[in-house]
C-alpha cells in the first residue's frame, strides 16, 4: 500500500534521495525492535510495531531506490538498467539471507554451547543478526546521505523558448 499510493507522491513532493533514507531509518528501527523481541513475545507489544514500521520502510524504500537507478538512464539503456537494478536486488537479498542465517545459526551454537535452553539460545541468534542488520542499514544509510544528490531546482521560473521572427521555411 505504501509503495503504490503514498511512494510517489513523497517522491515528487521530497526527492527519492530523502525518501530513501527516511525508509531505510525506519527499517533499521524495525530491525531494533525486533532484536529486543523476547521468546515470548506478544503480538501487539513486540511484533506489530516492527511489522509496520519493516513494511513502511520496504514501502518507500523499494520504490526510491529503482527511481534512483533508473534516474541517469537513457531511453536505450532504460531496459537494461532496470533488469540490473531489479536482479542485483534479487540476488543480493539472496546472498544476505545466507550470509544471515549462517551467522544466526553461528550465534545460535554458541549459546547452546554456553548452556542456554534451546528457544533461548535460537532467539538470541536472531538478535545477534537483527542487531547486525540494523547496522548494515544505518551505514547505508549514512552512504546515500553522503553519496546521493539532491538536485538542485531552478531558481525561478523555466525561461520561455525562444522564438524567431522567421516565417517557417516551407517544404517545397
Amino acid at each position: 500500500m505504501v509503495s503504490l499510493a503514498l511512494s510517489p507522491r513523497l517522491n515528487l513532493r521530497f526527492g527519492s534521495r530523502n525518501v530513501l533514507l527516511a525508509g531505510l531509518l525506519l527499517i533499521a528501527g524495525a530491525l531494533v525492535l525486533a532484536g529486543r523481541a523476547p521468546v515470548e513475545a506478544e503480538y501487539w507489544i513486540d511484533v506489530l510495531p516492527m511489522m509496520v514500521l519493516l513494511g513502511g520502510g520496504a514501502g518507500l524504500s523499494m520504490p526510491a531506490v529503482m527511481t534512483l537507478a533508473m534516474s541517469g538512464a537513457t531511453p536505450q539503456d532504460a531496459g537494461l538498467v532496470s533488469a540490473l537494478a531489479g536482479t542485483t536486488g534479487m540476488v543480493g537479498g539472496s546472498l544476505g539471507l545466507a550470509v544471515w542465517t549462517a551467522l544466526a545459526a553461528g550465534r545460535t551454537t554458541d549459546l547452546l554451547a554456553d548452556g542456554r535452553a534451546p528457544l533461548e539460545a535460537l532467539n538470541g541468534g536472531f538478535h545477534y543478526v537483527f542487531y547486525l542488520s540494523a547496522g548494515v542499514v544505518v551505514v547505508s544509510a549514512v552512504v546515500a546521505f553522503l553519496m546521493l544528490r539532491t538536485p538542485v531546482a531552478p531558481a525561478g521560473p523555466l525561461p520561455a523558448p525562444a522564438t524567431t521572427d522567421e516565417p517557417a521555411a516551407s517544404a517545397g
